[in-house]
């Protein structure tokens, strides 16, 4: 099933742990239709704007499978909300191309800088409301004494 032009659903679900400990990872009618307006509206358009594959290294994930990898229990990536996507893996463009395009040009509720260098996030998390609340709010996740933190992106 397509989510949009270039994405399918088997590419928002597929999960190594799910599927090494038999977690199904099946969205709701509900998480279906977010995944799509999150596929519409934020992984469509990068993908047309730099005509290159993205790559999801982590889309939907049931209650289940959020559990399992200690994600955290208000995680979008559970309600299907959620995408993090890795260009990186492609070498064509960058994480940072990702994040700065979608800072400028889309409308998003939550951006995340994962990690990386001040240069290049290791992964971008984006996430989108087809509710209309969204909240533009952009961080960074930094690792301090062991723990992930979360800081408002000073650009």
């Amino acid at each position: 099933m397509k989510l949009s032009k270039n994405l399918s659903l088997a590419e928002v679900t597929k999960s190594a742990t799910a599927k090494r400990r038999g977690i199904a990872n099946e969205p709701t009618i509900e998480h279906l239709e977010n995944l799509k307006a999150v596929a519409e509206n934020i992984f469509q358009p990068i993908r047309e704007e730099f005509m290159c594959p993205i790559f999801v290294s982590s889309g939907y994930r049931s209650e289940a499978l959020n559990e399992a990898i200690g994600g955290s229990k208000t995680s979008q990536h559970s309600t299907g909300q959620a995408l993090d996507l890795d260009a990186d893996v492609y070498g064509v463009i960058t994480n940072a191309d990702i994040f700065n395009y979608i800072i400028d040009r889309l409308t998003f509720d939550q951006l995340i800088w994962e990690f990386g260098t001040d240069e290049n996030p290791d992964w971008v998390h984006v996430s989108f409301n087809k509710e209309n609340r969204n909240r533009l709010q952009v961080l960074k996740a930094v690792r301090k004494d062991g723990k992930t933190k979360y800081e408002f992106y000073a650009g």
